[in-house]
């Protein structure tokens, strides 16, 4: 039995979200490293947060053959080395007895038949019908049969006063037309309200926080506008290559269906919606939408190679260690045409942001890891101090960073100290470990509480995920079926990126923000 959440009498003027409640969660491709890394800690550093809901229980599914105890015990390694909260023994002792093993083909009905039996005997134990949330973590391939199973033995249908939630894994789809099948699929077993379409980037703190930044914060709102604002980056760097075997899966997905369709392309919605009629998971997703329908859509190859640049990595040194070029990667076609980096030149057009540029890229192999969003405010006329050192220093910078070191900074001018106008850009910088007095919660945490509440506001509606694969649906085109493609640019490893990027923004008199 998982430890109930401490009692606090304020509790309720302090949450302004549903609480969460007890459930069963049902892991489907539970011997993957995401189960192992990400999902299983996240629900332990809840309960050792106080946060989990009391009688919460968890079954892995998945098809090798294994005992509970050898489960739980591969579990517990991992959970030694990841978990944000540490490893408490006798806390794991008590956590452990609520985690299950369901052995079954993700292919034979007979399984989800016994599945269904299992959740029924637990729910007997409870004294009562009790709630179910799905978690879809298995390989792509088997999102179709797993669904479609769920339904078939009626493990899709709720309880009179319970619900049946599921929660699907990315990639959702890999263009337009996957999307738009598995979307059928899923609404076709789960009532849209029932469905979280997970992006983890969402749950982290710093891009919840954009909201609060914009819309609680009068100095910054009315500033958030082409009148203000000269330019917007959002970068992903990953100094990472393809370690671990993921070149099997990279190679085939590339860094723009694989990070800018989802992630990317989320936060950009964020920072470029309008104000929502209020905090609702429609009113807020409402508007993310109208964001990803305003992309000017590059729907000529000319228009992708003027705004798209792609890139692989050539052998280099990270970290000061020699690494081999993306096509020696372990699992990479050798005559690969998969981008390991890409950068694009995004306009919005509505009256909001018209003329300004959203730059965006991502990318391995690079000098650190990190990403970040910086919003380039205008600079003044340069009048008044025209002839003092510094002046030319450029208008002011809000860098919104998301990992690793959440927080936000503002960069502004000032006078240096003395007897001298001098002036010099400075920083005033925020930190959320340093801040709170608290580490924040890993995003799977909040997500998977979020969904145990029925609150869907970080997860991705139906129409956001199509109109996001609409938009990348061109360039893909372009780069792998037209006979007119554009090149594959290179980079070293270690480097920040191909020239071709730099030259990107030096069109409009821009550059990439040293990070």
């Amino acid at each position: 039995m998982l430890p109930a959440a401490m009692s606090n009498p304020f509790r309720e003027d302090l949450v302004s979200r549903s609480r969460a409640e007890a459930c069963t969660v049902v892991i489907f491709g539970a011997t993957g490293d995401l189960t192992h890394r990400k999902l299983v800690p996240a629900l332990y550093n809840l309960a050792v947060d106080g946060e989990l809901p009391h009688g919460v229980k968890i079954i892995g599914f998945a098809r090798r053959e294994k005992s509970d105890d050898v489960f739980r015990a591969g579990l517990e390694e991992l959970n030694k080395e990841v978990s944000r909260s540490g490893h408490d023994p006798k806390l794991w002792s008590e956590y452990q007895e609520s985690i299950q093993y369901h052995q079954s083909e993700f292919t034979d009905i007979d399984g989800y038949q016994r599945l269904a039996d299992r959740l029924d005997e637990i729910d007997r134990e409870r004294g009562g019908a009790g709630n179910r949330l799905f978690y879809v973590a298995s390989a792509p391939e088997f999102f179709d049969v797993i669904l479609e199973s769920l339904k078939a033995v009626g493990l899709s249908d709720s309880a009179d006063g319970c619900w049946s939630r599921v929660i699907v894994e990315k990639p959702f789809g890999t263009d337009l037309a996957t999307a738009q099948h598995l979307n059928q699929v899923v609404n076709e077993t789960f009532a849209e309200k029932d469905t979280y379409r997970i992006d983890h980037y969402l749950g982290k703190e710093t891009a919840q926080n954009i909201m609060v930044l914009r819309f609680a914060n009068a100095i910054f709102e009315p500033l958030w506008n082409n009148k203000y604002i000269e330019q917007v980056q959002i970068t992903c760097a990953e100094h990472l290559g393809m370690e671990g075997g993921r070149g099997g899966y990279y190679d085939k997905a590339g860094a723009l269906r694989d990070m800018v369709q989802n992630h990317l392309l989320q936060l950009l919605s964020l920072v470029a919606m309008e104000p929502p009629t209020d905090l609702s998971a429609d009113g807020v997703r409402d508007e993310k939408v109208k964001v990803l329908r305003s992309l000017r859509q590059f729907d000529t190859p000319e228009l992708i190679k003027n705004n798209v640049v792609r890139a692989q990595y050539t052998a280099g040194h990270v970290d000061a260690k020699q690494v081999v070029g993306y096509r020696e990667e372990d699992r990479v076609d050798p005559e690969s045409m998969t981008e390991a980096f890409v950068a694009l030149r995004v306009h919005i057009d509505t009256w909001r942001w018209s003329g300004v540029p959203f730059y965006v890229r991502v990318g391995k192999r690079l000098p650190k890891k990190a990403t970040e969003i910086s919003v380039h405010f205008k600079a003044p006329p340069n009048v008044l101090f025209n002839a003092i050192p510094g002046a030319t220093a450029g208008g002011n910078v809000l860098v919104i960073r998301i990992q690793p070191d959440e927080g936000i900074s503002l960069r502004m001018i000032s006078k240096l100290p003395g007897t001298t106008l001098r002036m010099e850009p400075v920083k005033m910088d925020f930190h959320y470990a340093t801040s709170f007095g608290k580490g924040s919660p890993e995003a799977y945490e909040r997500l998977l509480l979020d969904a145990m509440a029925g609150d869907a506001t970080l997860f991705a509606r139906r129409d956001e995920v199509e109109e996001a694969w609409r938009f990348i649906d061109h360039i893909e085109k372009a780069w792998h079926e037209s006979d007119n493609a554009p090149d594959m640019a290179d980079f070293v490893a270690g480097s920040w990126g191909p020239k071709a990027a730099d030259d990107l923004l030096e069109q409009d008199g821009n550059s990439w923000r040293r990070l």
